[in-house]
């Protein structure tokens, strides 16, 4: 019966929220406007993660209330302070434009932060470091992971509906695999589950809010610490592999496109249309298609994840997620850069 309060009291939270912000956005003037990099044809708000933030906070306050006991403080105070802080720095973005040096400052020193509260990453799926890495290397790629995955929600979050419901999946899965493990931290994950949910009541196609850099970089946090908190390494290849095939998906996508823009030798941050949702528009594939298709192979990974942590069957549907990710994209093979002409004309 808690996981279902925990879950609803965030999606009712959301829900309630967002269109007071949508509102708040409209008279502030807080709206994403087109251009010719983007999909949408009006100006519409792009300060949404408020309200899923709101929700996350609420129902983590709830479950950290009545399972506290169960939950290291010094971890949930890393979560609380880290959430607030990706959320701030998004948010500070979506208000003032920072540069994305300055994005990425603040999400060092915020990894740092919670690294030292007992958020990191102690091994790598790599020979010699399954079983511990040296301080300095795991707070290395702990910032890397962190702050990673909090761009790759936000590099995702280029279609109605698409990075919201992509973390509801990812959540969800999160949820079900530390259950059993740890299920307090499973509790957290229905919370951040319950918020994007009730987040794509307005951002679902056609959108009318959204989450913003604010949303997104926290939505990316979540994920990233929820999986590292609740799916610990036990020396063992396939248990520090884990976290990252559960949310393989935004891994790959954002691997992929930074090593295609360097390749061109262009900045990571330089903007394009490289993403798996663009390339499947450039597909000539419907956008309800697009973002269904990216569901389901976040969808598939996850379930080669829950697989592989109780038979090397999960690594059949790893495979078969990288092999429909391959069809589906052809981003291993180069390609010219995706122009807007190229593109299907959609409406918001």
């Amino acid at each position: 019966m808690f996981p279902l309060i925990v879950l609803g009291a965030a999606a009712l939270t959301v829900a309630s929220l967002t269109p007071i912000v949508q509102s708040l956005g409209l008279k502030l003037g807080c709206v994403d406007q087109p251009n010719a990099r983007k999909i949408h044809q009006q100006p519409i708000v792009r300060i949404g993660g408020v309200g899923i933030f709101a929700g996350t906070f609420l129902a983590w306050l709830l479950v950290g209330r009545l399972g506290l006991n169960a939950l290291d403080s010094s971890i949930f105070l890393g979560l609380l302070l880290g959430g607030l802080g990706f959320f701030a720095t998004g948010l500070l973005d979506d208000l003032f434009n920072l540069s994305p040096f300055v994005r990425l400052g603040m999400q060092a020193i915020l990894s740092a932060t919670v690294w030292s509260l007992g958020i990191r990453l102690e091994a790598l799926p790599l020979p010699g470091l399954t079983a511990a890495l040296p301080s300095w290397l795991s707070l290395l790629v702990t910032f890397l992971w962190l702050a990673g995955m909090a761009n790759a929600i936000n590099w995702l979050d280029g279609m109605d509906g698409l990075a919201a419901g992509t973390t509801t999946v990812a959540a969800a899965v999160l949820a079900a695999m530390i259950w059993p493990l740890h299920p307090t931290m499973a509790l957290m994950a229905l919370g951040l589950c319950g918020a994007t949910l009730g987040f794509l009541k307005y951002n679902a196609a056609p959108a009318r809010i959204f989450m913003g850099d604010g949303g997104s970089y926290f939505l990316g946090f979540a994920l990233a610490a929820l999986a590292t908190i609740g799916l610990p390494a036990n020396g063992s290849f396939t248990a520090t592999l884990l976290p990252f095939m559960a949310l393989l998906i935004p891994v790959l996508d954002m691997t992929l496109v930074i090593g295609a823009r360097l390749g061109d030798r262009k900045s990571p941050f330089h903007p394009d249309q490289r993403h798996i949702h663009h390339r499947l528009m450039h597909a000539q594939l419907p956008k309800s298609t697009v973002v269904w298709c990216v569901y389901g192979l976040t969808l598939l990974s996850g379930l080669g994840a829950m697989a592989l942590q109780h038979t090397h069957a999960g690594w059949w549907l790893i495979g078969a997620t990288l092999a429909l990710f391959t069809l589906t994209t052809r981003s291993l093979w180069p390609q010219p850069e995706i122009t807007v002409a190229s593109l299907p004309s959609v409406s918001p």
